[in-house]
């Protein structure tokens, strides 16, 4: 399966290991990433949500994966004890992919100011954003000769996306700690880059009031009008991780065909003088 996404074989992961988080279904931008990093040559891990081991598995076991581990994100013992194993397996590491975001389903759609509510600000904040904080934390621990760290974002961080809501305030905070993070580890000679993905057939994506609006949205207004592609993301992440994105640490780099330059809608009628 590591082919499925057209993604070429080569050799700049050989001899790299590291974590991938995320990975629901073949669907998954977490799975296009590790797939292109399988055919890469690089040895990972899977971190998975507790009980999905059923659905993650088969897709470890599919390219090689040495380690899948349940790991809550907002649970410190549980973060612990999947680091903990990582770390008897691996010993050292060399590249981190985070790739998990939540949100109350019912604060994603219509009225960001009427259906936020503070409980749901504060988890969707915790999962999505602190995370991301937590989990550079400790795999900076296990990361002695330097390495690379990717989380995935979108560009309702930056501007007003209908019924994304909370969602977009997570993933500004989100992309806000990727460039402090990147900051801190740098020293270190651990890059750190956030990856701003366009809309995706993914089960973050159905979760979305209007969800397969935003697709045909995105492939319309877009500069290349075609949809973003599984390859183009894991291509970036691949850029990210290997050698080849040496001195790029502290980005937002999108990958969207385009969508997030783009002003209006070609079709869109001219403003009269």
């Amino acid at each position: 399966m590591a082919d499925e996404y057209n993604l070429p074989a080569g050799e700049l992961m050989r001899g790299k290991r590291g974590v991938v988080t995320g990975v629901v279904n073949h669907q998954s931008i977490a799975w296009g990433i590790a797939s292109q990093l399988a055919a890469q040559g690089a040895e990972m891990a899977f971190l998975h949500l507790p009980g999905m081991e059923r659905r993650v598995q088969p897709l470890a076991d599919s390219i090689g994966v040495k380690l899948v581990q349940p790991a809550d994100v907002a649970d410190d013992a549980s973060m612990a004890a999947a680091f903990d194993a990582v770390e008897t397996a691996f010993g050292t590491i060399d590249f981190f992919v985070h790739a998990v975001a939540f949100a109350n389903r019912d604060e994603l759609k219509g009225s960001f100011v009427e259906n936020t509510t503070r409980e749901g600000f504060l988890r969707a904040m915790d999962i999505s954003a602190f995370s991301f904080v937590d989990c550079s934390r400790r795999a900076a621990k296990i990361m002695p000769n330097g390495g690379s760290i990717v989380c995935l974002t979108y560009l309702g961080s930056e501007r007003a996306i209908p019924n994304y809501n909370t969602m977009g305030v997570a993933k500004a905070a989100l992309e806000a700690a990727t460039r402090y993070v990147a900051r801190d580890l740098g020293p270190a000679k651990i890059r750190v880059n956030a990856i701003s993905a366009g809309a995706m057939r993914t089960l973050s994506l159905a979760g979305i009031s209007g969800g397969r609006g935003m697709l045909s949205q995105g492939r319309a207004m877009s500069a290349l009008k075609e949809d973003t592609s599984m390859e183009g993301v894991a291509g970036t992440a691949l850029y990210l991780l290997s050698d080849l994105g040496r001195s790029t640490t502290g980005e937002v780099l999108h990958v969207d065909a385009g969508f997030h330059m783009m002003g209006l809608a070609d079709d869109a009628e001219s403003a009269t003088a």
